[in-house]
């Protein structure tokens, strides 16, 4: 024997004040809401949602569930904040993401167009030991004249090293924009988290002079070659 399930038609009005009438287990779809309902037996209803509850989709929030856009045949899906953590293994295909923060990321085959890369500007003279957090920028401007020799020591952040950040393997680019007045300074020494690394240096000569009236820029090319092990390649160029 085989049954018939009929599945009624009405408004959100019309569920309220059960008119359609419906028994247990019958199903009724929401016209103006385009959600599926079915009757508890007595006057109520229940949606048809998916809760964090049933185990097939984490932190849908409960009454929400999944919903039909109507005649555009697009699926809103309602996420509770608290719990919006997608777990396994998933595949977005042309999706665009607005402001993502992505940790960690391995990244295959991309092509970039005109990638931003953030740059700290700062009213500062370059002098004494200047700290370059690799882990908030790619280049560090430095916008007044230098009033003396420096030593730049590049680190993760001011909580995390270098080395911690990095894996054996991994190269990190960064540049130290220094502004020269009348007088020039240079760079007299390099370190990564504290400790002292020689680069090698573009020419095979470390600069010994700044370039007056200029802006010199310090490119080093940071490669993790083992546990706090890095070899540095690093260019010193001019421009005015």
């Amino acid at each position: 024997m085989s049954s018939i399930i009929q599945i009624k038609r009405g408004t959100a009005a019309a569920w309220t004040s059960a008119n359609p009438t419906l028994n247990a287990g019958e199903i009724g779809f929401e016209s103006d809401t385009k959600k599926m309902k079915v009757g508890d037996g007595s006057t109520a209803w229940t949606s048809l949602s998916y809760t964090a509850t049933d185990g097939d989709i984490s932190g849908v929030t409960a009454g929400t569930g999944l919903q039909g856009g109507g005649s555009t045949g697009a699926v809103t899906l309602s996420i509770d904040s608290t719990v919006a953590t997608l777990t396994g293994s998933q595949t977005l295909t042309n999706k665009t993401l607005t402001s993502p923060v992505v940790n960690t990321a391995t990244v295959h085959n991309s092509i970039l167009k005109a990638p931003q890369e953030r740059t700290t500007v700062s009213a500062t003279a370059a002098t004494g030991t200047i700290n370059f957090d690799a882990s908030t920028q790619g280049v560090l401007y430095y916008t007044t004249n230098a009033s003396a020799n420096w030593t730049l020591n590049v680190r993760g952040s001011s909580s995390a090293s270098l080395d911690s950040i990095l894996t054996t393997g991994d190269s990190i680019t960064v540049a130290f924009l220094a502004t020269q007045g009348t007088t020039a300074y240079y760079q007299s020494a390099f370190q990564i988290d504290g400790a002292a690394v020689t680069p090698k240096w573009q020419g095979g000569t470390a600069p010994s002079a700044g370039n007056a009236s200029s802006i010199d820029a310090y490119v080093f090319t940071i490669v993790k070659t083992g546990s706090a092990t890095f070899t540095v390649f690093g260019s010193q160029t001019k421009f005015a």
